[in-house]
Protein backbone atom coordinates (compact mmCIF):
# COMPACT_ATOMS: atom_id res chain seq x y z
CA UNK A 1 0.00 0.00 0.00
CA UNK A 2 1.41 3.12 -0.86
CA UNK A 3 2.11 6.17 1.64
CA UNK A 4 0.16 8.95 2.03
CA UNK A 5 2.03 12.02 1.09
CA UNK A 6 2.56 13.52 5.00
CA UNK A 7 3.28 9.87 5.81
CA UNK A 8 5.92 10.63 2.66
CA UNK A 9 7.00 13.39 4.41
CA UNK A 10 7.39 12.67 7.55
CA UNK A 11 9.63 9.80 6.28
CA UNK A 12 12.01 11.70 4.48
CA UNK A 13 12.52 14.07 7.46
CA UNK A 14 13.26 10.75 9.33
CA UNK A 15 15.85 10.44 6.74
CA UNK A 16 17.15 13.13 6.45
CA UNK A 17 17.88 13.58 10.20
CA UNK A 18 19.25 10.21 10.90
CA UNK A 19 21.85 11.40 7.95
CA UNK A 20 22.55 14.95 9.72
CA UNK A 21 22.62 12.87 13.13
CA UNK A 22 25.10 10.20 11.29
CA UNK A 23 27.49 12.98 9.77
CA UNK A 24 28.03 14.87 12.70
CA UNK A 25 28.31 11.62 15.10
CA UNK A 26 31.27 10.64 13.00
CA UNK A 27 32.41 13.62 12.90
CA UNK A 28 32.47 14.02 16.23
CA UNK A 29 34.06 10.46 16.82
CA UNK A 30 36.82 11.97 14.53
CA UNK A 31 37.45 14.39 16.61
CA UNK A 32 37.56 12.56 19.88
CA UNK A 33 39.89 10.28 18.23
CA UNK A 34 42.58 13.01 18.08
CA UNK A 35 41.87 13.74 21.89
CA UNK A 36 44.63 11.94 23.99
CA UNK A 37 43.11 10.59 26.72
CA UNK A 38 45.38 7.51 27.41
CA UNK A 39 47.56 10.07 27.93
CA UNK A 40 45.81 11.89 30.73
CA UNK A 41 46.59 8.54 32.91
CA UNK A 42 42.82 7.14 32.14
CA UNK A 43 42.22 4.02 31.33
CA UNK A 44 43.57 2.62 27.99
CA UNK A 45 41.16 3.37 25.05
CA UNK A 46 38.32 5.16 27.27
CA UNK A 47 36.76 7.90 25.05
CA UNK A 48 34.49 10.73 25.73
CA UNK A 49 31.45 9.15 23.55
CA UNK A 50 30.80 12.26 21.76
CA UNK A 51 28.70 10.67 19.54
CA UNK A 52 26.21 9.72 21.66
CA UNK A 53 25.01 13.56 21.60
CA UNK A 54 23.54 12.05 18.74
CA UNK A 55 22.58 9.00 19.30
CA UNK A 56 20.53 10.44 22.58
CA UNK A 57 19.11 12.79 20.84
CA UNK A 58 17.81 10.64 17.85
CA UNK A 59 16.29 8.22 20.95
CA UNK A 60 14.88 11.33 22.16
CA UNK A 61 13.18 12.81 18.55
CA UNK A 62 12.93 9.59 16.61
CA UNK A 63 11.90 5.99 16.77
CA UNK A 64 13.70 3.02 18.53
CA UNK A 65 14.55 1.59 14.69
CA UNK A 66 15.64 4.88 13.36
CA UNK A 67 18.35 5.55 16.73
CA UNK A 68 19.33 1.90 16.19
CA UNK A 69 19.87 2.43 12.25
CA UNK A 70 22.12 5.68 13.00
CA UNK A 71 23.78 3.52 16.31
CA UNK A 72 24.88 1.35 12.63
CA UNK A 73 25.86 3.66 10.32
CA UNK A 74 28.01 5.68 13.31
CA UNK A 75 29.93 2.79 14.00
CA UNK A 76 30.67 1.57 10.19
CA UNK A 77 31.47 4.53 9.26
CA UNK A 78 33.35 5.45 12.16
CA UNK A 79 35.57 1.70 11.92
CA UNK A 80 36.06 1.99 8.49
CA UNK A 81 37.55 5.82 9.03
CA UNK A 82 39.66 5.28 11.89
CA UNK A 83 40.08 1.73 12.96
CA UNK A 84 40.30 -2.41 12.60
CA UNK A 85 38.12 -4.95 12.78
CA UNK A 86 38.97 -5.71 16.59
CA UNK A 87 38.09 -1.68 17.11
CA UNK A 88 34.86 -2.02 15.23
CA UNK A 89 34.17 -5.18 17.43
CA UNK A 90 34.70 -3.43 20.54
CA UNK A 91 33.03 -0.40 19.43
CA UNK A 92 29.57 -2.30 17.88
CA UNK A 93 29.04 -3.96 21.17
CA UNK A 94 29.64 -0.81 23.29
CA UNK A 95 27.38 0.87 21.09
CA UNK A 96 25.14 -1.87 20.84
CA UNK A 97 24.84 -1.96 24.50
CA UNK A 98 24.65 1.82 25.36
CA UNK A 99 21.95 1.81 23.06
CA UNK A 100 19.64 -0.51 23.88
CA UNK A 101 20.25 0.68 27.73
CA UNK A 102 19.39 4.32 26.97
CA UNK A 103 16.06 3.12 24.76
CA UNK A 104 15.07 1.39 27.30
CA UNK A 105 15.33 3.69 29.83
CA UNK A 106 14.25 6.52 27.68
CA UNK A 107 10.23 4.37 27.00
CA UNK A 108 10.63 4.19 31.13
CA UNK A 109 11.41 7.96 31.29
CA UNK A 110 8.93 8.81 29.39
CA UNK A 111 11.02 11.40 27.56
CA UNK A 112 13.39 12.34 30.36
CA UNK A 113 10.66 13.03 32.25
CA UNK A 114 11.16 10.61 35.18
CA UNK A 115 14.85 10.16 34.70
CA UNK A 116 16.43 12.60 33.08
CA UNK A 117 18.67 13.17 29.67
CA UNK A 118 21.78 13.19 32.32
CA UNK A 119 21.07 9.98 34.14
CA UNK A 120 19.85 8.17 30.53
CA UNK A 121 23.35 9.08 29.44
CA UNK A 122 25.38 8.30 32.87
CA UNK A 123 23.62 4.51 32.17
CA UNK A 124 24.62 4.51 28.44
CA UNK A 125 28.00 5.82 29.17
CA UNK A 126 28.46 3.01 31.51
CA UNK A 127 26.47 0.13 29.41
CA UNK A 128 28.94 0.87 26.67
CA UNK A 129 31.68 0.79 29.12
CA UNK A 130 30.70 -3.12 30.17
CA UNK A 131 29.67 -4.00 26.43
CA UNK A 132 33.29 -2.61 25.19
CA UNK A 133 34.79 -5.42 28.12
CA UNK A 134 32.74 -8.17 26.64
CA UNK A 135 33.97 -7.86 23.72
CA UNK A 136 37.60 -7.46 24.80
CA UNK A 137 37.32 -10.61 27.05
CA UNK A 138 35.12 -12.92 24.05
CA UNK A 139 39.00 -11.43 21.87
CA UNK A 140 41.79 -12.26 24.53
CA UNK A 141 39.87 -14.90 26.02
CA UNK A 142 39.69 -13.72 29.19
CA UNK A 143 37.55 -11.90 32.02
CA UNK A 144 41.20 -10.72 33.50
CA UNK A 145 39.68 -7.25 31.58
CA UNK A 146 37.06 -6.50 34.30
CA UNK A 147 40.33 -5.32 35.92
CA UNK A 148 39.52 -2.04 34.07
CA UNK A 149 35.64 -2.20 35.13
CA UNK A 150 36.04 0.11 38.25
CA UNK A 151 37.87 2.94 36.20
CA UNK A 152 35.74 2.36 33.42
CA UNK A 153 32.46 3.04 35.61
CA UNK A 154 33.72 6.36 36.94
CA UNK A 155 34.62 7.47 33.33
CA UNK A 156 31.24 6.00 32.05
CA UNK A 157 29.82 7.74 34.92
CA UNK A 158 31.70 11.59 34.33
CA UNK A 159 31.58 11.05 30.28
CA UNK A 160 27.55 10.87 31.05
CA UNK A 161 27.14 13.82 32.79
CA UNK A 162 29.59 15.40 30.01
CA UNK A 163 27.17 14.15 27.15
CA UNK A 164 24.03 14.24 29.21
CA UNK A 165 24.14 18.29 29.61
CA UNK A 166 25.01 18.58 25.65
CA UNK A 167 21.87 16.33 25.02
CA UNK A 168 19.91 18.87 26.89
CA UNK A 169 20.83 21.84 25.45
CA UNK A 170 20.77 20.43 21.83
CA UNK A 171 17.28 18.75 22.52
CA UNK A 172 16.11 22.58 23.93
CA UNK A 173 17.84 23.99 20.24
CA UNK A 174 16.28 21.49 18.45
CA UNK A 175 12.48 21.48 19.53
CA UNK A 176 12.27 24.79 18.42
CA UNK A 177 13.16 23.96 14.78
CA UNK A 178 9.81 23.27 12.26
CA UNK A 179 11.79 20.32 11.47
CA UNK A 180 11.58 18.41 14.58
CA UNK A 181 7.99 19.95 15.63
CA UNK A 182 5.88 16.79 14.68
CA UNK A 183 8.52 14.50 16.23
CA UNK A 184 8.04 16.04 20.02
CA UNK A 185 4.86 14.15 20.80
Amino acid sequence: MPMSSSESATALKRTVIIAIFAAVAVVLSLIEAQIPLSGMGLVPGAKLGLANIMILTCIYFLRGRDAFLLVILKTLLTAFLLGTFSSLLFSLFGSLFSFVVMFVLMLISGKGKSISLIGISIAGGIAHNIGQLLAASMVFSSLSIFYYLPMLLITGVVTGIAVGYAVRYLVASLSKISLFEEFLD
